[in-house]
């Protein structure tokens, strides 16, 4: 039997896809106003007729990873864990919440797979994660993080997070940390990264100069199940498909919704009145702020990263950001 956490978002769903496939007994936390529509959806999607069969084989427990109790009902049973539940925000407002959650619910993860000594644990974590050293031009998983005002809050709760994994190592609990790019694939497209499909098909004018990593939401669940299944342990693994800027991504996407692509390239000081405005807005109006002082910064900025580790020691062969935006569009489409 394995446990996951955050099994209803983008990634844990296509976790538990791929761990149901792989023949596993699967048993997923939930919160207790959890809404499964997203994961039926998806279920849907991918297994058709045969969905209805292969989610009753989920065995769900309500719980949350503040909560020692549920976790320690959850866990009792199982040999391993895969850690996907966190938040992602890029509102300053959102910070503590999610040290709570990001920070604080992986050290109580932690904490009860060494109390119930699981086999090991596997740990979703983030690109975000990885050190901002300036003398590297391409990021590694060897990247040393330096506090600086170039981390985003995101990034410190999950570095935070990533802190509290490896100090289960060294109490003895094996694990692996996978460090994911931005990420593509069916879901909801009014959470996190896959907002910007949204945003394509109804129409942007504009891009940004800025480049970033991507990946399909499909090859991070494989990945995670392969360094499982071949204990690959104590070591953490950037995965991504490409790098890319938001400027091609952007006309990809486009090209798949058969739409006009982004043709305006975005000033420094354009991005700087954006964000404020949002803000302005959200502090009037209570208007969600999809424009952060963050998400600005870092969509005017190059980052670059090496994949290499995962495809030696794996032989691991990522599905193409085209035939990602394809398979994501076409899910899109549907609804």
């Amino acid at each position: 039997m394995v446990f996951v956490t955050g099994g209803t978002g983008l990634v844990g769903s296509h976790l538990i896809l791929e761990l149901l496939s792989r023949g596993e007994d699967v048993r997923v936390l939930k919160r207790k106003n959890s809404n499964l529509a997203q994961l039926e959806s998806l279920f849907d999607f991918y297994l058709g007729n045969k969905a209805s069969e292969q989610l009753q084989k989920i065995n769900w427990i309500e719980g949350d990873i503040l909560d020692i109790t549920s976790l320690e009902d959850g866990i009792k049973g199982c040999n391993r864990v895969f850690h996907c539940a966190a938040i992602v925000s890029f509102v300053q407002r959102d910070f503590k919440r999610m040290m709570k959650i990001n920070k604080h619910g992986t050290a109580n993860v932690v904490n009860v797979c060494l109390a119930n000594q699981v086999d090991h644990l596997c740990y979703i974590s983030s690109t975000a994660a990885i050190g901002r050293n300036s003398d590297s031009e391409i990021y590694t998983e060897e990247n040393k993080w330096v506090n600086g005002p170039e981390n985003s809050n995101y990034a410190v709760s999950k570095y935070s997070a990533e802190n509290e994994v490896w100090r289960g190592v060294e109490e003895g609990l094996d694990a692996v940390i996978v460090n994911p790019s931005v990420i593509l694939g069916p879901g909801d497209w009014n959470q996190s990264s896959l907002s910007i499909f949204k945003v394509i098909k109804k129409g942007l004018k504009f891009y940004t100069p800025g480049a970033n990593a991507f990946v399909d939401v499909r090859d991070v669940a494989t990945a995670i199940c392969e360094l499982s299944e071949r204990k690959m342990f104590n070591r953490r693994y950037l995965v991504f498909s490409e790098n890319l800027s938001f400027k091609s991504l952007f006309e990809k996407m486009a090209k798949a919704f058969q739409v006009k692509a982004p043709s305006v390239r975005v000033r420094p000081w354009m991005v700087g009145i954006a964000w404020r405005i949002e803000a302005l807005l959200r502090l009037i109006f209570g208007k969600k702020q999809n424009i952060t002082k963050e998400t600005a910064n870092s969509s005017m900025k190059i980052s670059e990263y090496s994949n290499e580790r995962i495809k030696n020691e794996l032989n691991f062969e990522f599905i193409s950001i085209d035939d990602s935006i394809e398979h994501a569009v076409q899910y899109f489409s549907r609804y």
